[in-house]
């Protein structure tokens, strides 16, 4: 995970100043943030490159962002103790995480990165991120599948919202959540009667598959 720091903390740590000195130093305009001069004490993200007196106090990280698709059958997490683990199939020499997760059985978008912030960006409800999948169930798709699926249900005690969802042929449809229950399309489509054959989520807000195939991957800018 990443955190971002007061420019004063990270001055009386790095260079083993006073905090009264690191205030002294930056109110006088002498420490540069990303080649800027700065004259307040200002919150420093981790991929900011922070300069005094030539001297580089931080680096300034730059992060990584990844769309990788998850094969079915891969648990989505890096504990290698658990068979099938995602880590184990990583093509990557960079420690990253996934953003989210994906159930055994399903398959398709996946984020990864070493950005702890996008955590919180990507997945926390009120940033209302739209994630999108395309269903296989077993049995044919009627309209009054459609409605009670799109107006949302009761599953683990709690309703789940009203969500967009459309017919793709007589056995798929394409459904957009905002929210993340644990297996929320599967235990949707239970309760209505039919078995998911295969989940493929295709998309996260503005972040989309297109045309990747298990486990390829491509490198995005966020």
């Amino acid at each position: 995970m990443t955190f971002r720091k007061r420019l004063q903390y990270l001055l009386v740590k790095r260079i083993n100043i006073s905090n009264k000195s690191a205030l002294t130093l930056i109110l006088d305009g002498k420490v540069f943030v990303n080649e800027k001069s700065v004259c307040e004490n200002i919150v420093v993200n981790p991929e900011d490159k922070v300069v005094f007196e030539g001297q580089i106090v931080q680096e300034g990280k730059q992060f990584l962002y990844i769309a990788f698709y998850k094969p079915r059958g891969i648990e989505t997490t890096l504990n290698i103790e658990i068979e099938n683990n995602l880590k184990s199939i990583l093509p990557f020499e960079e420690e990253l995480f996934p953003v989210g997760r994906l159930d055994k059985e399903s398959e398709g978008l996946l984020l990864l990165t070493d950005d702890g912030r996008l955590f919180d960006k990507t997945l926390r409800s009120e940033h209302q991120t739209e994630k999108e999948y395309i269903v296989t169930v077993d049995k044919e798709i009627d309209d009054d599948f459609i409605q009670r699926m799109s107006e949302g249900m009761m599953i683990l005690g709690k309703t789940t919202l009203p969500c967009r969802v459309e017919k793709v042929d007589s056995f798929s449809f394409k459904i957009i959540l905002i929210q993340g229950i644990n297996r929320q399309i599967r235990r949707m489509c239970y309760k209505l009667g039919y078995e998911v054959e295969k989940l493929v989520r295709i998309r996260i807000g503005e972040i989309a598959l297109e045309g990747l195939t298990p486990n390829g991957f491509r490198y995005l800018k966020l």
